[in-house]
């Protein structure tokens, strides 16, 4: 499904007679990018945007799933406290670290991890999914490079951003399921 835009010129003539030229396509490019955050490729922001896909039908949608949040939530943290247990005695593997104070929902289940990008692929081959959703820190994304920082200036946020590896932590997972992804991960460190 393509995108429509609707692209007016300030030129009389362009208006009549011609429907783009490389300043529309141009103009379409930048109202995708700053749709999706401000980059043209998942979370490399070449400039700040935001992220705006709600429409009436999704609101619809997500109206329907709020009464079932709370459990969903709540299978979620299961799923994290099952998966720090279970990975817990791996020195190659740092689970999410939760306040006793605060209640996390756990969006996602991110590790740190050595050697995260050969993990990922040794988990992809078994057809287990995991994603790095922020590879480059915001401190380095071009969107912030007028603020003048340079690698090296925040190398905890560096650091992490080589090692965050989130696994699959949606309310339907099985223990079955859990248990291979933990298999998998324990083998890889073998």
């Amino acid at each position: 499904m393509g995108h429509r835009f609707l692209l007016l010129s300030e030129q009389e003539p362009r208006r009549l007679g011609r429907r783009r030229d490389d300043g529309h396509v141009a103009l379409a490019e930048r109202l995708r990018k700053l749709r999706l955050h401000g980059g043209a490729k998942q979370y490399y922001h070449d400039e700040v945007g935001t992220n705006s896909r709600l429409d009436s039908l999704q609101a619809a949608v997500l109206l329907a799933k709020l009464p079932h949040l709370a459990s969903w939530s709540a299978k979620r943290r299961e799923h994290a406290t099952y998966y720090s247990a279970g990975l817990a005695d791996l020195p190659a593997v740092r689970a999410p670290v939760v306040d006793p104070a605060n209640e996390h929902i756990f969006h996602q289940y991110t590790l740190r991890v050595e050697r995260r990008d050969e993990l990922q692929a040794h988990l992809k081959r078994q057809g287990i999914g995991s994603a790095i959703y922020y590879p480059v820190p915001l401190h380095l994304q071009a969107c912030f490079g007028h603020l003048g920082y340079q690698p090296g200036q925040l190398p905890e946020s560096e650091q992490a951003c080589r090692e965050v590896l989130s696994l699959p932590v949606y309310p339907e997972l099985t223990r079955a399921q859990l248990d291979c992804v933990m298999e998998t991960i324990r083998g890889f460190y073998r």
